[in-house]
């Protein structure tokens, strides 16, 4: 996952709402959206190479999404699975705050990463973040660096989702304006150790390569009373074939 929005308690009638983009290698296997087999009680993708989730719900209302932190000098060859951090969350009852304090205890198994985990409040952690801290209201951004780095699709991205939410809206908008594969000027782009050419290509909101790239696009909305509507669209990309799934469910008390 390398683009998130979202916003938590700042809608008169959703408590959370996110829009998201997954960014992956296309041959890396993957399954779309759906409850597991294994945990019922999760709805999520998974990727099938280590059976983890970059972003998934459970029944209970506890919702996690990681990023990868871009820091290509020092990848570890033996790092454990970034897909487990969301898992993980999804399967404790520690609170969100108590959770992201953990996952920073041991982040230097991992590779770069950044999480963000819900419940009734709402923390975040990385592994390149000074500290763990619990997220109040407000409007944010999540790419390949820190929580709310200005990188230019940041914030595009949050700018339109602002304007999109102050008015009526589906979760068809939200994946809408995500889908937009205008690259940042020049000037604009961050530097991140990869090569002009790469480094172009991912400043899009949208990523298209020949290899890498946008893999799908989700969308949440979670009211005030519990009702969770989830719509996840994956792209034709590679092998994978053009597909859409909608949920919707009330939180389980």
């Amino acid at each position: 996952m390398c683009l998130i929005t979202f916003a938590f308690n700042t809608h008169p009638e959703y408590r959370f709402i996110l829009t998201a983009n997954r960014d992956e290698f296309y041959a890396r296997p993957t399954r779309p959206a759906n409850w597991w087999e294994d945990h019922p009680e999760i709805f999520g993708g998974r990727d099938l190479l280590a059976m983890g989730t970059w972003m998934g719900i459970n029944k209970n209302g506890r919702f996690a999404a990681v990023t990868n932190y871009r820091d290509i000098k020092n990848i570890k060859s033996d790092a454990k699975t970034r897909g487990d951090l969301p898992t993980d969350f999804l399967l404790s009852t520690d609170s969100p705050e108590a959770y992201a304090l953990k996952v920073r205890e041991k982040r230097d198994k991992y590779n770069g990463f950044n999480l963000i985990v819900l419940d009734e409040e709402m923390a975040y952690t990385g592994s390149h973040s000074e500290d763990s801290y619990q997220l109040g209201f407000g409007i944010y951004g999540l790419s390949n660096a820190l929580l709310d780095t200005p990188w230019p699709k940041v914030e595009k991205a949050k700018s339109a989702f602002e304007c999109l939410i102050q008015k009526k809206f589906k979760l068809e908008d939200l994946i809408s304006l995500i889908d937009d594969t205008e690259t940042a000027a020049d000037g604009l782009l961050p530097d991140t150790g990869l090569d002009y050419e790469r480094e172009k290509a991912l400043s899009a909101m949208c990523i298209r390569t020949p290899d890498y790239g946008t893999c799908c696009s989700t969308a949440i909305r979670i009211d005030y009373e519990g009702n969770v509507e989830f719509m996840e669209k994956s792209y034709s990309v590679g092998d994978r074939m053009e597909n859409t799934v909608n949920c919707q469910f009330k939180i389980a008390q």
